[in-house]
């Protein structure tokens, strides 16, 4: 079966790793800080805080952000649960903003049309997550005008996206959000195994997050109520939780990171070859803004809903193993305990019915490549 993703693991990464388990610290040590600044430096952030997920990453800027119990998060429903389960931890409401159908991100339009309708009603939001689906960046200048005008907070879902250029800025450079997320799950451009990382350029919510990241615990004189030069000493000044990455996964999530170009070049080849092939194929291509760089985790193609399954499933049946990211989030039966249903965002759910992920990633051979692309038009055809 040829998966629709998969990490790419080099005799480098594994004797990196290696050499970390023959160290002293397999925690807590000097390759998480290491991590961090290599992802500063190609994301263009002031500060990260490398966490065991990208799931922990959005907890904790959720909270760092101060989102409570009585206010609002909004997200898309075409993304992974963890993008709205954030808001729920901290006790707050979740609700949708749909997506625009050319793009598959959040609408622009739709935000404000629900942004002016909410403020007369005095419900506006707290925070906004923008999802940068299969590494295609949101129109997060518009956004940003947005949250001015309208007092929320942005925090990028960039878990797709490491390694893309809003115009001419790095994805994860905060320019236009408070804090951006990156994952490194095996599926994704670089892996730590499981892992994640929340950056800013804000020193205070830096702190808040590396805070929050370890139990609220801290040895930093100025954050301490008694201060104290014992070398032993230390503080819980906050409610925080054990979302610290180890330094093993982060010795492989650097040794990835060294090769982050080269991974995202290969997969704009591997999607230029599909956008040659399918050019005229019964199917639309995925778009892309030309003034943006796509760090093109997904290729996501999507074929009229009464050829979908058939589709899908021959497909599979073909040993291609597409997915379908993602499910909407509000027809889950979690969430439509909270009132939510089909019909409640027609846009996410039209590309539900349409979308087919194919497989994507570096180390894809050009005969697998050549067999996808024959099986999709055949069957796209029939």
């Amino acid at each position: 079966m040829i998966a629709y993703g998969k990490q790419d693991i080099r005799f480098d990464d594994i004797e990196f790793v290696v050499d970390v388990l023959k160290s002293d610290f397999l925690t807590q040590g000097p390759i998480v800080p290491k991590f961090e600044e290599a992802i500063s430096g190609l994301a263009e952030a002031k500060y990260v805080t490398a966490v065991n997920s990208a799931t922990s990453a959005l907890h904790i800027a959720c909270l760092a952000l101060e989102l409570k119990p009585g206010d609002l998060l909004w997200t898309v429903p075409n993304t992974f649960v963890a993008s709205a389960n954030c808001a729920l931890y901290c006790g707050a409401e979740v609700d949708f903003v749909d997506i625009d159908p050319q793009t598959s991100n959040m609408s622009v339009e739709l935000l404000e049309r629900k942004l002016r309708i909410s403020q007369q009603s005095g419900k506006l939001p707290k925070i906004v997550i923008p999802v940068h689906l299969t590494g295609e960046p949101c129109n997060m200048a518009a956004i940003k005008k947005l949250s001015v005008e309208y007092g929320f907070k942005i925090i990028e879902d960039a878990s797709h996206a490491i390694g893309g250029r809003l115009q001419n800025k790095p994805i994860g450079s905060c320019e236009y959000s408070d804090i951006t997320v990156f994952s490194f799950h095996p599926v994704k451009i670089v892996t730590s195994g499981e892992g994640g990382a929340a950056l800013t350029n804000c020193p205070d919510l830096d702190r808040k997050l590396k805070l929050l990241r370890s139990h609220g615990i801290t040895r930093d004189l100025d954050l301490m109520q008694h201060p104290t030069n014992d070398a032993w000493y230390y503080e819980q000044v906050d409610l925080g939780f054990n979302y610290r990455m180890t330094d093993i996964h982060a010795a492989l999530g650097l040794s990835q990171l060294s090769r982050l170009h080269e991974y995202v070049q290969r997969r704009h080849e591997i999607a230029a070859r599909y956008d040659q092939e399918f050019e005229g194929a019964n199917l639309h291509k995925p778009y892309r803004n030309p003034i943006n760089k796509s760090a093109l985790h997904l290729y996501v193609i999507q074929v009229e809903p009464l050829q979908h399954n058939g589709v899908f499933h021959k497909l599979r049946e073909s040993n291609i193993g597409v997915n379908l990211h993602y499910i909407p989030v509000h027809t889950h039966p979690y969430y439509q305990k909270l009132g939510f249903d089909w019909g409640d965002f027609p846009n996410s759910e039209d590309y539900y019915k349409k979308a087919i992920s194919l497989p994507m990633f570096p180390t894809l051979a050009v005969d697998e490549l050549n067999y996808i692309i024959k099986t999709v038009k055949k069957l796209c055809d029939e």
